[in-house]
């Protein structure tokens, strides 16, 4: 199979390719270590456990937190968001958030509101999809136990300004949770300058490690406050049917998915050696390019901001009058440049749109290894399929 015979634009669902050395990682853990961490003596548990101490040492350094210990692994990025949400509220609380959210987000969110009586005040987004700061603080009130932000829009693609809002939620005494599904590994973050409480991404897409592979950073003294949502064996102080108390094994019941882990860490070794600033600046001329494109083709409506610099590189367009599943359909089957058509679990995010109604979007989004010639490929594959809707 050449380059081109498949045009892989999923990258916001799931990064692919991985780099060769998470791959690798994947297979030697499975086949040479086969051992879990932190629950035996012998050779090969030993190095899984010093590989994931390294993994854990790695994601801190990409995010500036000073303690890799503050860095806990979960599943996938929903699990980390469960975590984060479920551990920090309580009964009665009130939480502002958006309505660019994931269901990850939206989801746990109405649970607490059905089955514990918090309340949420979902704030709008403007024509470009991103959120004004001052509507933010507009809902604080005594009470507020906590903002959610997702840093980037998985529909528009656009980026918020977390920074402002994450000093707007401190001044309030409230915490703040990041979902940064779309952004970590495409966008520089550091905590120690960003006012995050809370960070939550996956592991299998920006960070580029494999999928079952989650991260949450916690800021140093919030576990006092932060319940663990899972208990069970952690491999640490085994005579007591307590949970641990402390840092990571407290959030970290059951075995770990080492092979998973220790993937991202090789996912996170490659984005430390090529930086992310690099990606960064490789996703915005790829974005820019994919936008001129998409924007000169007859029929074709694009959502978000058309400025690559306020976005990462999810774009999100219609064909007039086409279904977008038809046309994630013909760009497969036709071209094989491989879209995800929908609503992309952000159903608020359509409704601001206006595309729930009408089935969604179709998607693209970009990763570390696109380049000009998919981009040229997909453009050429949208413009062929909007000729033929209008025949």
């Amino acid at each position: 199979m050449t380059l081109l015979d498949r045009v892989y634009l999923d990258n916001a669902a799931t990064s692919w390719p991985k780099p060769e050395a998470v791959y690798r990682a994947v297979d030697d853990c499975q086949r040479r270590l086969g051992a879990p961490a932190g629950r035996s003596n012998y050779v090969q548990a030993a190095e899984v456990g010093r590989l994931i101490d390294s993994a854990r040492s790695g994601v801190a350094r990409l995010i500036g937190a000073e303690h890799a210990r503050h860095v806990i692994f979960t599943c996938n990025g929903t699990d980390s968001l469960n975590l984060a949400i479920s551990g920090l509220l309580r009964p009665g609380d009130h939480v502002v958030t958006t309505l660019a959210e994931h269901n990850s987000v939206l989801r746990p969110l109405r649970h607490w509101q059905e089955s514990a009586g918090i309340e949420v005040d979902r704030v709008p987004v403007g024509a470009d999809g991103i959120v004004d700061p001052h509507e933010i603080q507009a809902r604080l009130r005594d009470g507020t136990r906590l903002v959610v932000l997702t840093h980037a829009s998985n529909v528009t693609g656009a980026l918020q300004p977390a920074d402002e809002i994450a000093r707007i939620a401190r001044r309030h005494g409230a915490f703040f949770l990041l979902d940064a599904a779309q952004t970590l590994g495409h966008v520089e973050i550091d905590v120690a300058s960003l006012p995050v409480d809370l960070l939550a991404a996956p592991g299998h897409k920006g960070l580029l490690g494999p999928l079952g592979s989650g991260v949450l950073y916690i800021r140093p003294g919030l576990e006092s406050q932060l319940k663990s949502v899972r208990q069970g064996g952690t491999g640490s102080k085994s005579e007591d049917d307590h949970q641990p108390d402390f840092l990571p094994d407290k959030y970290e019941s059951g075995n770990l998915n080492a092979a998973g882990i220790i993937g991202l860490s090789a996912g996170v070794a490659y984005l430390h050696e090529r930086r992310v600033a690099a990606v960064r600046e490789h996703d915005l001329s790829l974005t820019s390019r994919l936008l001129d494109g998409l924007s000169a083709i007859a029929g074709v409506a694009l959502y978000g901001p058309r400025d690559p610099q306020k976005r990462v590189g999810v774009v999100s367009f219609n064909v007039s009058p086409l279904d977008p599943q038809e046309v994630a359909a013909m760009l497969d089957a036709a071209y094989r440049v491989q879209v995800r058509a929908g609503l992309h679990c952000a159903p608020l995010m359509h409704q601001s749109l206006g595309t729930l109604s009408t089935g969604g979007t179709v998607r693209m989004s970009l990763g570390p290894f696109n380049d000009e010639q998919h981009v040229d490929a997909a453009i050429r594959a949208v413009s062929e399929v909007a000729a033929s809707a209008h025949g």
